[in-house]
């Protein structure tokens, strides 16, 4: 059977590749002393709240569970706008919000409506897998351009017009960005986006992490520095529903009618019970809940990157959002004569039965010295961690 050109491009998600040696140990652990700590995955311990559980089973329970408009419910729309009324004091109309099967999806369209083949599109590395292979997917190339902790693993103003050329179709950048955990400065941002327009190019900005900002200067949407922007966003990470696959795009409004033709196509709409449950997520007491989960997460960075310094992982930058820690394991391999991150994830997978995300995934500059680690776990857990690791380093 012949595979397409396309698909051979895809690379595999190593995250994903480590995650099922990880279960495959775990399995084998399972009745040790040592269960297995997973710090390798995205995903937040916590669920949905209460509200949008009931929301979900009232809403099957009603039999309300046909198709949407393809770009969502206008209620959630609605609701939508008014929360960054709310959290970042903006006006986004609610027909330029177009709701969505996940971020992934909200990205692949994005790609697919404005990426043509052989168009490039910057990006920084170290950056997230699946967002390079959404533009090589359109078939558009992704070049990856090194961004150091002195610029807070972010792309430069300077490095976009620098690296521009006629093949150039714009940016696609990540502000919380996995896996660093760091934002872009506003400032920067600006200038990037001024860049970017005086090509006529495009600026795409994941801001799926962007609630979970621990830093008031980082925490501003880049929908404030201008209506061309296309902001990305999700409720898998803030508001705790991974598997619910649902997600949205702020576009403009020349954007939206194209997006429905695509969306109508390719998805029809997103999940029905989804979107009626994620109406539950923007009343008082899920949000106040939310908010309270969110100094969980950084009270756990506040523990963890430190710890992890002692055991001669450094982190660079201190993430100022998200729930990850991208550090340097160059000391600690060292100590245990390892040569790279991929093999201390196995490492540590094996001997300690602590599950981390090597570098490879996240691009090429550096990566072999960096690994990742999520915090989306509890205190307690993240504690057992550095203990384990501890004691292997003194074995």
């Amino acid at each position: 059977m012949r595979i397409s050109s396309r698909a051979q491009a895809i690379e595999p998600f190593y995250v994903m590749e480590v995650a099922k040696a990880a279960i495959r140990q775990a399995q084998a652990a399972a009745h040790s002393d040592k269960p297995m700590v997973f710090l390798n995955i995205g995903e937040p311990d916590f669920t949905a709240p209460p509200d949008v559980q009931q929301a979900a089973q009232a809403t099957i329970a009603a039999g309300s569970t046909q198709y949407t408009q393809a770009t969502g419910l206008p209620a959630l729309r609605e609701r939508i706008s008014q929360w960054y009324a709310q959290r970042f004091g903006l006006h986004v109309e609610a027909d330029r919000i177009v709701i969505t099967a996940g971020a992934s999806a909200a990205l692949q369209l994005a790609c697919l409506a404005l990426v043509d083949p052989g168009d490039e599109i910057l990006m920084p590395d170290p950056s997230y897998p699946c967002n390079r292979h959404f533009v090589t997917a359109a078939g558009g190339i992704t070049r990856m351009l090194p961004a150091s902790a002195a610029q807070r693993f972010q792309l430069s103003a300077e490095q976009v017009a620098q690296a521009w050329t006629p093949a150039t179709r714009g940016i696609m950048l990540a502000s919380p960005s996995n896996p660093t955990g760091t934002s872009i400065a506003p400032d920067e941002l600006r200038r990037i986006h001024a860049t970017v327009q005086s090509h006529s190019g495009i600026c795409l900005v994941d801001e799926i992490y962007l609630p979970l900002s621990y830093d008031e200067q980082f925490g501003q949407t880049a929908l404030h520095i201008a209506d061309d922007i296309i902001s990305i966003n999700s409720f898998s990470k803030y508001f705790n529903m991974t598997g619910w696959r649902l997600g949205w795009m702020v576009v403009p409004p020349a954007l939206v009618p194209v997006m429905e033709r695509l969306a109508q196509h390719l998805f029809i709409c997103p999940s029905t019970v989804s979107q009626q449950a994620a109406l539950a997520c923007f009343e008082p007491e899920s949000l106040a809940l939310y908010e309270q989960r969110r100094a969980e997460f950084k009270q756990r960075r506040d523990y963890f990157v430190p710890a992890l310094a002692e055991l001669g992982l450094h982190v660079p930058v201190m993430p100022d959002g998200a729930f990850y820690a991208w550090a340097n394991c160059t000391e600690l391999c060292q100590r245990l004569g390892i040569s790279n991150s991929w093999d201390l994830a196995f490492a540590l997978l094996e001997q300690a039965h602590v599950a981390i995300t090597p570098g490879r995934d996240f691009g090429q500059h550096q990566t072999e010295q960096f690994v990742r680690f999520s915090t989306a776990n509890s205190l307690q857990q993240l504690e057992t961690a550095v203990d384990r690791i501890r004691t292997l380093i003194r074995t």
